[in-house]
């Protein structure tokens, strides 16, 4: 068995970090069995290379090793891609068409982006890793392949699961070892490595000095956290060896190149703190949103009770609205509340209910029934209430059109409170 850094090597692998090392380790290992292999890790960390040495170090390695990128095959095609085709399968299946599961038989294939595949075609891939048994689009055949299967996926697949997205039988399937590939921010050592390899390919591509970076600009490229990873520090080796006549590479010339870099330094606010703060402000929406809703229900029942010639049908209709709101309660003094369109300048002022001297001993029952469910105070948001007019009539020294914008009311409604608190 060859050892890790001979497979380096050989594929082009460059760095030392211990993450790293383990990781093509493990490749080492598992080559010789036929044992599936899920890749994982963030895009640009250099996935593609793992399937590789797998491949080239089984015994499949004369076999077909076929790559496919799972993620750039449209939905309505990846099955005939993968399985392949019978004639007049469907719409524009001229001819019958071997996919890569037969073309690879004795070989290997690549997954890449495998958390991309549909759930039928997910469906059809657990067939082939449990009994090695596949269906051609439009086929009631079964057809054997030999394949060795290599995933790759920059998906965190928990999660993936739990959403519904990715089936939990096929992941463990696919996962029997799993490889992880550390992002470049945790190889820190590496990162000057690599850029020096890149600038000095480029340099020989483009047949020009190889550039250098001053020691200021060394630390900057060790601090910027690499989010696309690789792929990234070599796009930027191979803009700056492109772009720049002078060689040695300034820390603001290097800058100039790494986009948005604010936020791609080191947070000083922790994630803890930030994610308290969030969910505590969640719990207030949700504590808001349901007052919201009690009153909305409020005001419904209260219109119906107004406008209906019969309160008894409304309190039996109503029922359960008048549980949920007063939970029942008889111990409680309940007076029916005016109800006010605040943000309308049109709506009539609804004055709390009171039975007129005119209606007959008859009707008084449905008056009777409106005063038992009236709504019941509650003397705490009163009393914010009360503080909040106060002190913006304090503010803006008695100009009650001032102090009612800055309440969120109409100056008529700030006017109404006015008159009820006795301000």
């Amino acid at each position: 068995m060859e050892n890790v850094q001979a497979i380096k090597q050989r594929f082009g692998i460059i760095g030392n970090d211990p993450k790293l090392n383990r990781a093509v380790e493990k490749a080492i290992q598992v080559a010789p069995t036929d044992i599936s292999v899920l890749v994982t890790g963030e895009s640009g960390v250099g996935k593609e290379s793992i399937p590789k040495i797998i491949h080239s170090l089984s015994h499949r390695k004369h076999g077909k090793y076929i790559a496919v990128n799972c993620g750039a095959i449209p939905e309505g095609t990846i099955d005939s891609e993968l399985f392949g085709h019978e004639k007049g399968a469907f719409t524009g299946a001229t001819a019958t068409r071997s996919g890569y599961f037969e073309v690879a038989d004795g070989g290997t294939i690549f997954l890449d982006e495998v958390g991309e595949l549909p759930l039928p075609t997910q469906v059809r891939l657990l067939r082939v890793l449990e009994n090695g048994e596949f269906l051609k689009v439009g086929s009631s055949k079964a057809q054997k392949t030999d394949v060795r299967i290599v995933a790759a996926t920059n998906v965190n697949m928990i999660q993936a699961i739990e959403k519904g997205k990715f089936r939990e039988d096929l992941y463990y399937r696919l996962s029997t070892v799993d490889i992880h590939l550390p992002p470049l921010r945790e190889r820190s050592e590496d990162i000057h490595l690599l850029f020096r390899k890149f600038a000095s390919d480029f340099a020989q591509k483009y047949k020009m000095p190889t550039i250098r970076l001053e020691e200021d600009a060394v630390a900057l490229l060790l601090q910027y956290r690499w989010s696309g990873n690789i792929r990234q520090l070599r796009n930027v080796a191979e803009q700056i060896s492109v772009l720049e006549q002078e060689r040695n590479i300034s820390y603001q010339t290097l800058r100039s190149y790494l986009p948005d870099i604010g936020s791609n330094l080191p947070a000083v606010i922790s994630k803890k703190r930030e994610s308290d703060f969030s969910s505590e402000r969640e719990i207030l929406y949700k504590v808001l949103f349901d007052m919201q809703r009690d009153v909305n229900d409020l005001k419904k029942l209260t219109l119906e009770l107004m406008n209906s010639g019969n309160a008894s049908d409304v309190k039996e209709e109503q029922s359960t609205l008048i549980k949920k709101i007063y939970s029942e309660d008889k111990d409680h003094e309940e007076t029916l509340a005016s109800f006010v369109e605040d943000d309308d300048a049109d709506q009539q002022d609804v004055e709390v209910l009171s039975i007129p001297e005119s209606v007959s001993e008859a009707n008084k029952a449905n008056y009777d029934f409106a005063e038992e469910i009236q709504e019941e105070e509650n003397l705490s948001l009163q009393e914010k209430e009360l503080e909040l007019i106060k002190k913006s009539l304090e503010k803006y020294n008695g100009k009650r059109k001032d102090a009612a914008e800055e309440l969120g009311i109409s100056e008529r409604t700030l006017y109404r409170k006015i008159k009820q608190y006795n301000l």
